[in-house]
């Protein structure tokens, strides 16, 4: 059966705003989107008009997982699609899904003319600027073909941007926009006993040592501070570990398994059939924890995933974006994702939804440029319990657990000197940047929702200054008049109590 196609207004955003890009003269446009935003469903718009123009589109994934995820939406949504892989026919579909591996191994290496396409589409495109890879992308763009990038985080492992292929940038709704909308999971944060890496040395690329770091993380005693601080935390929950080595992720598995929690485990070089099985028993909640190393850093969509264990430490801000964005895909009963933090990546690079300013310079580093903004904001640097783990900031006592962290004389940390309230910070920018219209909807919505709950004035005059930073008290907002509450209005609401640490409200 068909699956019709219904936009949400970042998705058409993002669309409208690529074939601006294209009108504009640009021909390799990239598309930033947060993991869990829809970037396939965006894809599948685009592949309709361009099938409706009469071109041909090729579709291109760095893993075979993704290659069958891709082809079976596809599918459902009406497109006739092929695939060009060992085993795989319908070679004449308009449009064709395929892996840069076999492309590279079936045409390039044997000298023979690449598929036709006039529209060739990268997914996971922070991962295609390998050489084999450019080479690929630059016969189809110097063929005619328009080549659009499709990524979360639109930078190298090093934090630099993608400009030596792509030439423009199209960012999407960031991940908070996209928790207060509700479209995302908001995220409760813990940190654990971070490892010593003073002696793990940093490779070329930036990141650590791999041997070495291996020798570090697997200790016996880190792996089974694992399993303990996770059955207190997270106990039953569908639960994502990212490893530091094969070995490593064994030893976690066999805790996981000696615990009597059912646990399997993953690499590169697990068969494919036996991937499959594991990945549909942790799909179905047969598996409750997946152990991996790498293969579960990109492109594994499983909405009821809860908890993501950071066993891995890394200095690569888009790694780190890229494993937490594994959990924060919405799911029914799940009121929020839980990251907990054995490798000090939490200090490293903060909380997932910290705005970020990416840029296709190759130049510059992501991660310096996030760093830089923050101090410039003085935003206050995370806290974490010393009793129950937990992370948060802008508080003297934990958000979790109620532990008193700091006594009343003392201030708060901040990147600065002076105490910075951040919720009054971004409230206050909402307030400057929004109109008086989106303003009065707010707070029109906002009357509507509390009369359908019998709740007070009062309480919408709070939840008004929590969005704005100020009261109610503006003429214009006197004469808004009761209406029905948008989605947006909803998650924006679920997301105050689960983020202020209350039960679950009904929406």
């Amino acid at each position: 059966m068909k699956t019709e196609i219904v936009l949400r207004e970042y998705q058409a955003d993002s669309i409208t705003n690529a074939r601006k890009s294209l009108v504009a003269g640009n021909r390799k446009p990239l598309i930033q989107l947060a993991t869990g935003g829809g970037k396939t469903i965006i894809a599948l718009e685009i592949i309709k008009g361009a099938l409706a123009k009469g071109g041909k589109v090729l579709f291109l994934a760095p893993r075979r997982e993704l290659i069958y995820q891709a082809h079976l939406k596809f599918t459902e949504a009406g497109i006739q699609a092929g695939m060009i892989m060992a085993g795989e026919s319908l070679r004449y579909a308009p449009v064709q899904v395929a892996s840069f591996d076999t492309v590279n191994a079936r045409y390039m290496r044997r000298g023979k003319e690449l598929p036709a396409a006039t529209l060739v589409i990268v997914d996971e495109a922070h991962l295609s600027i390998a050489p084999s890879r450019l080479k690929i992308l630059n016969w189809y763009a110097d063929s005619g073909a328009i080549v659009l990038g499709l990524t979360a985080t639109p930078a190298r492992g090093d934090g630099k941007g993608l400009g030596k292929f792509y030439d423009d940038l199209i960012s999407g709704w960031p991940i908070k926009r996209l928790t207060e909308a509700g479209y995302l999971s908001p995220v409760k944060y813990y940190a654990h006993k971070a490892p010593d890496l003073s002696n793990v040395k940093k490779g070329a690329h930036g990141d650590y040592v791999e041997k070495q770091l291996a020798e570090v993380m697997d200790n016996g005693e880190l792996v089974g501070d694992i399993v303990t601080n996770w059955k207190r935390i997270a106990f039953n929950k569908s639960t994502v570990v990212f490893c530091s080595s094969q070995k490593h992720s064994r030893h976690v598995c066999e805790q996981f398994n000696r615990a009597g929690i059912t646990a399997e485990y993953i690499d590169a070089n697990t068969d494919e059939d036996e991937r499959k099985g594991i990945l549909q028993r942790v799909t179905n909640g047969q598996t409750t924890v997946l152990c991996n190393v790498y293969i579960a850093s990109y492109g594994l969509d499983i909405p009821s995933l809860e908890c993501a264990v950071i066993a891995r430490p890394t200095k690569s801000l888009v790694l780190y974006l890229q494993t937490v964005g594994r959990v924060l895909r919405p799911f029914q009963g799940k009121d929020h994702a839980i990251v907990i933090d054995h490798a000090g990546v939490i200090t490293e690079h903060g909380f997932v939804d910290s705005e970020l300013s990416w840029s296709l310079d190759d130049e510059t580093n992501v991660k310096d440029s996030k760093n830089q903004l923050k101090r410039e904001r003085k935003e206050p640097k995370e806290i974490t319990c010393g009793d129950c783990g937990s992370v948060f900031v802008s508080s003297r006592s934990c958000t979790t657990c109620g532990y008193e962290m700091l006594p009343p004389t003392e201030a708060i940390p901040t990147y600065a000197a002076d105490l910075v309230e951040v919720e009054v910070i971004e409230s206050k920018a909402w307030n400057r940047k929004t109109d008086w219209s989106t303003k009065t909807q707010f707070y029109s919505e906002l009357l509507g929702y509390s009369d359908n709950k019998g709740y007070s004035r009062g309480w919408c005059a709070h939840q008004y200054r929590a969005r704005s930073g100020v009261w109610p008290n503006d003429k214009r907002l006197k004469l808004a008049i009761p209406s029905q509450p948008s989605p947006e209005l909803l998650g924006w609401i679920q997301h105050q109590a689960i983020k202020n640490n209350y039960s679950k409200v009904a929406v």
